[in-house]
């Protein structure tokens, strides 16, 4: 298969993860015959720096010029510490994802057996987690109207859902759990919020297409409770935009580290893969910052072509790096390794996989792991 790239790199860690994710992809290129070609392209602070535009058009050109995006990861102090500002980098995120259309985020979620005692929660707990959340991208608060009076002591900003906007997602929610355990809980605020009812009408009215899977309801509130006491009862969750921020990243101390979750943006047309975390600069440039999630990711990027055999692959060499603690700071403190070289072992392990045991040793020794 030839596929097209676009790599929005993004700021402070992104592009070091990113560069990973890379690796793993040319490896799967070179053993599976495909070609994979990239177009890099600014965005985040990065491009406000350069072009004083968040998304610049030549790099919303380049995304869609090419079959999918593996994006970074944006933002910067300058910006997140002066509310003042006008532009900001997240701007030019929340403006890519309208503009390309990905409406349906997926958030995979899930308690690696290696990885059980680094979890902040008890092992009986999470042990067997495996979720997926799909959170609305497009619509809700973050894109509603936005007002602030004149004397800069009144704010609002709009929560606006329309009902084909929750239909469409909901539609491959329902099908995503139809090839999982037959399960979609819909985490909404209906007790409050008119927006939350009209979700809960519409998700109940698309439910009759997908008679096998059942349908849960569950208040946001309760919903970050019960993710924590009881993990394990989750299929699919399906939500609103800020919702799902939320309900996601509260997910990540399940795995152990927010630099293991991955995501897919889709839409009709268009895909994007990127990291869950944010753009960590305090880490940049050290070498410390953990690549699993956006190589994970780029097995997200297979799986959307139906390149299962591939992605398959990339997270059996995500096993392997992590059941050899071939792992950055935030998994293992003692005896870590470099980012640059999580990304080689896992590229090298999927050309040679009979091999790991002694690519390990030669990482440690600073040697080269193509054998």
């Amino acid at each position: 298969m030839k596929l097209k790239i676009a790599v929005l790199p993004g700021d402070g860690i992104g592009p070091e993860v990113t560069e990973q994710a890379i690796k793993a992809l040319n490896a799967i290129a070179l053993e599976f015959d495909h070609t994979f070609t990239y177009k890099h392209a600014p965005v985040g602070a990065i491009a406000i720096d350069e072009t004083g535009n968040p998304l610049p058009e030549k790099t919303l050109d380049v995304c869609e010029a090419t079959d999918a995006i593996l994006f970074g990861a944006i933002g910067d102090p300058k910006y997140d510490n002066n509310p003042d500002a006008k532009v900001r980098p997240e701007q030019g995120l929340l403006r890519l994802r309208k503009s390309l259309g990905l409406y349906a985020n997926i958030r995979p979620v899930k308690a690696y057996e290696t990885l059980l005692d680094k979890s902040p929660l008890k092992k009986h707990i999470i042990e067997g987690t495996d979720i997926s959340i799909y959170r609305e991208l497009t619509g809700g608060i973050y894109f509603g109207e936005k007002y602030l009076s004149e004397d800069g002591n009144t704010a609002s900003d709009l929560c606006l859902y329309t009902k084909p906007e929750i239909e469409r997602i909901a539609h491959l929610a329902f099908k995503a759990a139809g090839s999982r355990k037959n399960k979609v809980t819909l985490v909404d605020k209906a007790n409050v919020l008119e927006s939350s009812r009209l979700w809960r009408k519409v998700v109940t009215e698309v439910a009759v297409n997908y008679p096998k899977v059942t349908l849960d309801f569950l208040f946001v509130d309760n919903a970050a409770m019960q993710m924590i006491l009881n993990p394990k009862q989750f299929d699919v969750i399906l939500t609103e935009n800020m919702f799902g921020d939320i309900i996601s990243d509260e997910a990540s101390v399940i795995g152990g580290s927010i630099g293991l979750l991955a995501s897919a943006s889709v839409g009709d047309k268009f895909a994007m893969f990127e990291p869950i975390h944010g753009s960590y600069p305090q880490a940049k440039g050290k070498g410390i910052a953990n690549p699993i999630a956006s190589i994970l990711s780029a097995a997200m990027l297979l799986d959307h072509f139906e390149l299962f055999e591939e992605a398959d692959l990339i997270r059996k060499a995500v096993e392997k790096a992590l059941i050899l603690n071939i792992t950055t700071p935030d998994l293992n403190a003692d005896h870590n390794v470099s980012t640059s070289k999580v990304g080689d072992f896992i590229a090298d392990y999927i050309s040679n996989p009979n091999d790991s045991n002694l690519n390990f040793t030669n990482i440690h020794l600073g040697q080269s792991t193509i054998i």
